[in-house]
């Protein structure tokens, strides 16, 4: 079965790990320090912390904007349950905005629909790496938090996704861009908050171990700061994400590679509606390569594909849809994409071989 999502490991991270092992460092450590210090240079970013997961990175981010219990933070229903799960859980409650048809992104038009008296943030996403014109959203005066989870190499005009909002968000789990296995962290514009974001992922403790009483005898005593699950990343995460991060832009060539081979290749393929690029002066990480089939075709393609040996799949079934959110929202693009969008494989693993074989049993598809 070819896999629709996928990573690319091999002898540089399993160096990076041995030498992690061998210095006895599997907790957080040097490593993370590195990763840290090499991934927020490499993106532009003021300051970057590295946490234990994507969708923590999410609820780290809505806590340090310190937001009024129960206000509305919009969200776009297209998008993973951890958006939404982040905003419940710092005790807002998630509005959903529609997206636009082509981009699968919220847009101002759609996230201005969706504003209350109650609205207080507003989340974006930049769907499968495409950049969303936070700009523009801007204009509202909300506090934007990016979540950068498919945009590890996305810029906008030039800055990198991640950094256009008031905080960023990466994720880098198993088939992210750049994998760890699991793995997130994030950025914002205000150092404060990265400091605090600092302060909380030890479960509150400001500072740890020997550093927190260097000017004690008893070195063993800490002060916490607040009440804050862990989310304290492992060197071994790191050492996996650095030598992720020394072969990105290899990965990233290929991706794009078979990104363009597909738009090629689809272009006279009538029933299919193919992903958008991203405009002049920006810079897609090309997370996934979703397409679209009108005409109630989808499932059946899906499943033809399936029988082929290729594997696809929905990013992502629509929030607002889900019955725990109890949301009324009626938006009629989210639910479009529902019946019609499709992603099919696209990432470092595939071989050119797989790559032909998706296109023949596409393009062999009776719509």
């Amino acid at each position: 079965m070819i896999n629709v999502f996928g990573s690319l490991v091999g002898p540089e991270e399993l160096e990076e790990i041995r030498s992690s092992l061998e210095a006895q460092w599997m907790g957080i450590g040097p490593k993370t320090a590195s990763f840290e210090k090499s991934f927020s240079q490499r993106r532009g970013l003021p300051d970057f912390v590295l946490l234990d997961s994507g969708s923590n990175s999410l609820y780290m981010a809505v806590k340090l904007l310190d937001l009024p219990p129960g206000c509305e933070v919009i969200v776009p229903s297209f998008t993973w349950i951890a958006c939404a799960h982040a905003v419940v859980l710092s005790g807002c409650v998630p509005v959903f905005c529609d997206v636009n048809p082509d981009t699968h992104n919220a847009t101002l038009s759609t996230i201005s629909a969706a504003l209350t008296k109650k609205t207080k943030a507003v989340m974006v996403v930049h769907y499968a790496g495409l950049p969303v014109p936070v700009e523009e959203i801007a204009q509202l005066g909300l506090p934007i938090i990016e979540d950068a989870a498919h945009a590890v190499d996305s810029q906008r005009q030039g800055r990198s996704c991640g950094s256009l909002g008031d905080i960023g968000i990466f994720s880098f789990d198993a088939i992210k861009n750049l994998a760890m296995g699991e793995g997130g962290g994030l950025s914002a514009r205000n150092p404060l908050l990265a400091k605090r974001a600092r302060q909380l992922r030890y479960c509150g403790i400001g500072k740890s171990g020997f550093e927190a009483s260097a000017n004690r005898d008893r070195w063993w005593e800490y002060q916490v700061t607040d009440f804050f699950p862990k989310m304290l990343p492992s060197d071994i995460a790191a050492s996996i994400g650095l030598a992720q991060l020394r072969k990105l832009d290899g990965m990233q060539a290929y991706r794009r590679e078979i990104w363009e081979t597909y738009q090629r290749e689809f272009i006279d393929v009538s029933w299919l509606i193919r992903p958008q690029e991203a405009p002049e002066g920006d810079r897609h990480s090309y997370f996934t390569y979703c397409i679209r089939v009108e005409g109630g075709r989808r499932d059946a393609l899906a499943k033809f594909l399936y029988q082929e040996g290729i594997y696809t799949t929905l990013r992502y079934h629509p929030l607002h849809m889900n019955p725990i959110y109890r949301s009324k929202a009626k938006l009629a693009v989210c639910e479009r994409l529902n019946d019609e969008a499709l992603s099919i494989p696209l990432h470092p693993g595939l071989k050119k071989a797989d790559v032909e074989k998706i296109i023949g049993a596409i393009k062999k598809f009776k719509a």
